[in-house]
């Protein structure tokens, strides 16, 4: 199911990732559901929510990283 707001986003999230950051992941994850939502768009047998979760993660690690102190940095 799509998040309407960061405040909706899983614990995991919102207490590991920076305000800006949450909404960069609420989007990829949206988009990602309305993506795959055909079984066969997916790898192997990921569920949908599964899958979505990946993408938004993967959209979220393309410019940020995590520092040796565990906070969320911009890449560069």
């Amino acid at each position: 199911m799509p998040y309407a707001t960061i405040e909706d986003l899983p614990d995991s999230v919102r207490d590991n990732l920076p305000e800006h950051v949450q909404d960069i992941y609420k989007e990829a994850y949206n988009s990602a559901w309305d993506q795959y939502a055909d079984p066969e768009d997916r790898r192997g047998e990921a569920g949908r929510e599964e899958t979505a979760h990946r993408v938004a993660w993967a959209a979220v690690k393309e410019s940020y990283k995590k520092d040796a102190d565990g906070r969320w940095r911009k890449h560069g």
